[in-house]
């Protein structure tokens, strides 16, 4: 659809900065500038909510999605087009706008609206909303990156992954909502999921607290959209993207379960051709979430997931997108081909990416959005050497060992050695891989040989941090034992055979912390008391960091304090 963005700047007077600046060192005033959705003077028209993402020094992306007639709701290809105003401002009265301009929405983007508004200035917060019919959204406030040579005293983001509905409440988002020092947050993947009721739902009886909508399997663009919207209507999710910028990656649920480049392994031929139910999931994925597709806020343009984003020169984030490229799951972990170099996990334009965007070393903090583990979990693993002298006489051990989940990096172990090789021969430092999608808690060294970790031919390059679930279900709730029981032993077993692994537990839910310095940087993890309660509280659970030029994890005694 045309999109019209008619950016008028406007002068602010000295009333407007000074209200922006009381707004900026005010909890209360920032409080008060982002109501409950309950109280939005526009949720009549706008019912999902208002969005802001992918920041960069002088711009940022607006989302919002409008129903201008009660037949328009998402997935329908109902309702008039319709032209929607958008406003940025300094100040949470708007008083005096920096920015605004109209967009063009209708049935052909599923009456969302996307933009990107530019010509901001680095390292400021705006406020920011849309108007329709008389009526306006409620209040969005977002956050620019730091200007590219700026150098931050430090950075703060939340941290999440795998958030399904049907398995809880997003307690986790509204405990981030409450903070007033985050950056921004980074959703690792599993946004949304694609099962219809009574799949996989809470614990092992998949019983749902909240049913998905449409109550079937999404595999049609109206299925996918209307699976959107109705994330997007959770108060929790609402209420956090309304107080800072999202930096996304999608992961597999997204467009179904255990995907690869073509195929999926909850994909059937009665569903159709699976490149075109990705094409679809994809297509609502860009109308529905405020990412830049091929480096534009643009819909259609470009389906390009992978990124770059620079906060200054204290850190870069590296988004991957490790399911649209990849080689086809094995079946067998035992089985040798995890480490046949024709297999790729990244595909190779973007391991070209990776690697490039490494080497060039841009900021200290090399930060990267990674959907699954790439540290290694293997059973057992031998050094390199032994792994070459039993495969000249038999040629049955993958190179790193026995695998006990090949839909993540242990399954493409020619792509992993390739950049940990990279990192070690350039000398690549403060190098941090932050995943999702294994509803679990980990801090992990990487090692170039896992068998020989921590010698030097063993040694790590990188580290990793693994945050848990929102809500999916974990060892625990799949063994429905209770928490700290029974996953101990699983623990204890997996962090035996794997040194490298400092830090691993399988049962709490919830989301972390990262906070960057030059100095380290370091995640906090916390735990949600109960999903299945909307008013669920939440508690530390355990810190661990990187120092700076140390590519090792260690624990920390406490939480990262006030900014």
């Amino acid at each position: 659809m045309t999109e019209v963005e008619t950016t008028a700047a406007a002068a602010l007077d000295r009333r407007s900065l000074l209200v922006a600046g009381a707004a900026g060192t005010s909890a209360l005033a920032l409080a008060l500038a982002i109501p409950d959705p309950a109280q939005a003077t526009g949720n009549r028209y706008f019912q999902h909510g208002v969005a802001s993402g992918d920041p960069h020094p002088d711009s940022v992306v607006l989302w919002t999605r409008v129903t201008p007639t009660a037949a328009a709701t998402p997935g329908s290809g109902r309702g008039p087009q319709v032209e929607v105003r958008w406003e940025v401002a300094r100040d949470n009265g708007f008083r005096g706008l920096v920015r605004s301009g109209r967009v063009v929405t209708g049935p052909g983007r599923d009456h969302t609206v996307k933009l990107e508004a530019g010509g901001l200035q680095p390292s400021t917060t705006y406020f920011y909303r849309f108007r329709y019919g008389g009526l306006a959204s409620r209040t969005g406030r977002t956050r620019t990156a730091p200007a590219p040579h700026e150098s931050p005293r430090g950075l703060r983001f939340g941290v999440v992954s795998c958030s399904n509905l049907q398995a809880g409440w997003f307690s986790a988002y509204r405990h981030l909502a409450k903070r007033d020092d985050l950056d921004a947050v980074l959703h690792l993947g599993d946004y949304l999921y694609e099962y219809a009721p009574g799949e996989y739902g809470f614990g092992n009886s998949n019983r749902d607290i909240r049913p998905h909508r449409p109550a079937k399997e999404i595999v049609a663009l109206a299925d996918y959209r209307q699976r959107h919207a109705q994330y997007k209507q959770d108060h929790d999710l609402q209420h956090l993207h309304a107080r800072v910028p999202f930096i996304v990656t999608w992961d597999d649920h997204e467009v179904t379960n255990d995907a690869w480049r073509n195929g999926a392994e909850n994909h059937q031929r009665d569903e159709g051709d699976y490149r075109r139910r990705r094409a679809r999931a994809h297509r609502a994925y860009d109308e529905w979430m405020p990412v830049r597709m091929g480096g534009t806020a643009r819909l259609g343009e470009d389906r390009t997931l992978y990124r770059r984003l620079k906060f200054g020169s204290l850190a870069e984030f590296l988004m991957l997108d490790l399911r649209t490229y990849r080689s086809k799951q094995l079946e067998l972990p035992a089985d040798p081909d995890v480490s046949d170099p024709d297999r790729t996990i990244a595909g190779d334009a973007q391991m070209r990416w990776l690697k490039d965007s490494l080497r060039a070393d841009r900021t200290q903090w090399k930060l990267v959005g990674n959907s699954v583990m790439i540290a290694p979990v293997v059973f057992p693993p031998f050094p390199n050497d032994v792994t070459s002298a039993v495969n000249d006489v038999t040629g049955l051990l993958p190179d790193d060992g026995v695998p006990y989940n090949v839909d993540q990096w242990d399954g493409y172990t020619a792509d992993r050695r390739e950049l940990l090789r990279l990192l070690a021969d350039h000398g690549i430092r403060d190098t941090v891989f932050l995943t999702g999608d294994i509803h679990s808690s980990w801090a992990c060294d990487l090692p170039l040989d896992a068998g020989t970790y921590p010698t030097e031919d063993g040694r790590s390059v990188a580290t990793e941090m693994v945050c848990t679930s929102v809500t999916s279900n974990n060892l625990n709730d799949i063994t429905n034992t209770p928490p700290r029981t029974t996953s101990l032993a699983v623990e204890a077993a997996i962090q035996a055979s794997n040194r490298h692994v400092k830090y691993l537990n399988f049962d709490d839910h919830g989301y972390s912390v990262l906070d960057v310095t030059s100095e380290r940087t370091q995640m906090d993890y916390y735990k949600i008391s109960d999903r299945r309660d909307r008013n669920a509280s939440s508690h530390l659970t355990a810190s661990w960091a990187t120092e700076a030029n140390s590519q090792s994890v260690h624990p920390v005694d406490s939480p990262v304090g006030d900014r």
